[in-house]
């Protein structure tokens, strides 16, 4: 197969200011003001010199000494903790960000689907954005005209055609930009996990529309942090580590390795994430209560997950699912299933709340897994999805199968009750 993309020497370099520390910490507004005007009047008498007194700068590699090939028709996933380099290296194959060093071929029309608001203009309507789109990516009025209804279809926004997409919700947004992205033809199509942001009926359309892609013998690069998807949807994958190439092969074994470098003192995760003006809920963090990152399965694991309201009145509902690389998802649970067909979560106060569940880890074989958690308005919305997966492995030392040697085979693990009788006479 010919070569769609090829990286040489790929390097992202940033200048990071930082504030040195002064003397003024605690200052009024007078004292402010003051030295404001001192400074102005240095800078006058020495414009050249300038002021450096609390300021120093730092160059910070988001990318460096990236070099990788990639086939017409290969569907790459690219995986890696958050800051790895992951969403730099979309902007630059996307040519939305320039590279520091190195040089990158791309051999084909390329359509991305980056963050929410990335590649429609807010004062133009869902219509004229389309054509907008199809402009960009070189193709005609008549091309673009076939493509339409299809569009339109897939997005599931014919009512809100003609209205500036400034006044979308974000699942809106993001399901008109993916079937912009995906029906327009492109030989090369990037998504980064923006997916995320739509309801879970339409994720799994959006899936099935990259497996399509990639059957025709396109080029897919797709980056998400769950691994079962990336396991479905692709063949080969790129792991990024601290902004470095890591591994480059089969979707299985960079996965593998992943987990392997990922798995200890990773059951806990947590990180400051700032809301956007329309989020409702933001999940602030994920944890196996008492474990280092090794499980055993004499009894269920804690798991907790701390997140924020943002709104009152919304009623949601929060979400996990466990997956191992060989399987994929084994399940999913949800605070529904506390009370089934009752809306949780309708809480009145806004601020901090914890849920807890157990995880049956007596159910599953000895391996490594992984736990995603999401907050929904149950078939109508994601919420939240937290950026991180927490990883952990899983011992079993208590069951007969396991203190005889014998492996267990597939993919869960249960301990049924049993009953031995002679038969009746």
């Amino acid at each position: 197969m010919s070569t769609a993309i090829k990286v040489d020497n790929l390097g992202k370099k940033y200048i990071i200011q930082h504030q040195q520390q002064s003397c003024y910490q605690y200052t009024s507004l007078g004292e402010s003001l003051s030295r404001g005007f001192k400074n102005l009047s240095k800078s006058l008498l020495h414009p050249i010199q300038g002021d450096t007194s609390l300021e120093n700068t730092e160059e910070f590699w988001a990318l460096k000494d990236i070099n990788f090939e990639i086939k017409h028709g290969d569907r790459v996933g690219i995986i890696g903790r958050n800051g790895a380099g992951k969403s730099t290296l979309l902007k630059i194959l996307s040519r939305i960000t320039h590279p520091s060093t190195g040089n990158i071929i791309i051999n084909g029309r390329v359509s991305s689907l980056l963050e929410v608001g990335t590649g429609f203009h807010p004062e133009l309507t869902g219509r004229e954005n389309i054509f907008l789109n199809g402009a960009i990516l070189g193709m005609r009025k008549h091309e673009i005209k076939k493509k339409f209804d299809e569009i339109v279809d897939f997005a599931e926004v014919v009512k809100f055609l003609d209205t500036p997409v400034k006044h979308y919700s974000s699942g809106m947004y993001v399901r008109l930009a993916f079937a912009v992205a995906a029906h327009l033809e492109p030989e090369i199509l990037i998504v980064d996990e923006v997916l995320a942001v739509g309801d879970a009926q339409f994720q799994k359309k959006c899936l099935g529309k990259i497996e399509e892609v990639g059957s025709e013998g396109r080029t897919v690069l797709y980056v998400s942090h769950n691994m079962g998807t990336i396991s479905q949807l692709c063949n080969r994958s790129i792991l990024l580590r601290s902004g470095l190439l890591n591994k480059i092969g089969t979707t299985d074994d960079c996965i593998q390795h992943y987990l392997n470098n990922t798995t200890e003192n990773k059951s806990a995760s947590s990180t400051i994430r700032k809301p956007t003006s329309r989020q409702k809920l933001i999940i602030n963090s994920i944890q196996i209560i008492d474990s280092n990152g090794i499980i055993d399965n004499s009894h269920p694991a804690l798991l907790e997950i701390r997140y924020e309201t943002l709104t009152i009145g919304t009623s949601y509902s929060i979400s996990f699912e466990l997956s191992n690389i060989s399987s994929g998802i084994i399940f999913t649970s949800s605070t529904l299933d506390l009370r089934p067909n009752v809306e949780l979560g309708n809480h009145d106060k806004i601020g901090e709340y914890i849920a807890i569940s157990y995880l049956p880890t007596q159910w599953l074989l000895s391996g490594t897994y992984s736990i995603r958690v999401a907050a929904t308005i149950p078939a109508v919305e994601i919420l939240d999805i937290f950026p991180e997966e927490i990883t952990f492995t899983l011992h079993d030392s208590s069951s007969p199968v396991a203190i005889l040697g014998e492996g267990r085979r597939g993919v869960i693990a249960p301990r049924l009750d049993w009953k031995i009788e002679k038969p009746c006479v």
